[in-house]
C-alpha cells in the first residue's frame, strides 16, 4: 500500500512539474540576440521583449497596425518591457524566421525574460486583421501582454 501510494505521490509530482513549465509556441528564440540585449543596458536582464516583425510585402493595414502597436506600447508598457520593429526578410544576423515560425506579413512576439533567461513567447500572427476596431485592438492587444508578461 506503501509503495502504491509512493508511486501515486512520484506520478503527481512529475505532472505538475511538466504541466507547470512555460510553454513555446515554437523553436527556443536565438539566444545571440538576447546576449547582445542583456549586455546592452542594466536591468534587460528582467526586461521582456515584445517584437513587431513585417516583411517586405506590406499588407494594406500592417503600417497602421505598427503605429498603432507602438502606441500602445508607449502608452502602457514603455520602459517596463522593450519594443523593437525588424523586418524580418532583412535579418541576415539572426534566424528571427525558424526562432519565431515567421510567415505572416505582420507578426508581434511577446518574450517572457526572467533573470536573464528565456522563459517563453507567444506569438500574435496577423494582428493586422483586428485593426478595425483601434479600441478592441487596443484592449485585445493590451490583454495579451498583460497575461503573458504580466501588467
Amino acid at each position: 500500500m506503501k509503495q502504491l501510494m509512493l508511486v501515486a505521490i512520484l506520478v503527481a509530482t512529475a505532472y505538475l512539474a511538466v504541466w507547470a513549465q512555460p510553454a513555446f509556441e515554437g523553436n527556443v528564440p536565438a539566444s545571440e540576440p538576447l546576449e547582445e540585449y542583456f549586455a546592452e543596458q542594466d536591468g534587460n536582464e528582467n526586461k521582456s521583449i515584445i517584437y513587431i516583425f513585417y516583411n517586405g510585402d506590406a499588407c494594406y493595414q500592417c503600417p497602421e497596425t505598427i503605429a498603432l502597436t507602438e502606441q500602445i506600447y508607449n502608452r502602457y508598457y514603455n520602459g517596463k518591457y522593450s519594443l523593437f520593429v525588424i523586418d524580418y526578410e532583412d535579418d541576415e544576423e539572426y534566424d528571427f524566421i525558424s526562432a519565431y515560425n515567421l510567415n505572416a506579413p505582420l507578426s508581434i512576439v511577446l518574450v517572457k525574460i526572467e533573470q536573464g533567461q528565456t522563459l517563453g513567447y507567444q506569438k500574435i500572427a496577423n494582428p493586422q486583421y483586428l485593426i478595425e476596431s483601434p479600441e478592441d485592438y487596443t484592449q485585445y492587444l493590451t490583454e495579451r501582454i498583460n497575461d503573458y508578461l504580466g501588467s
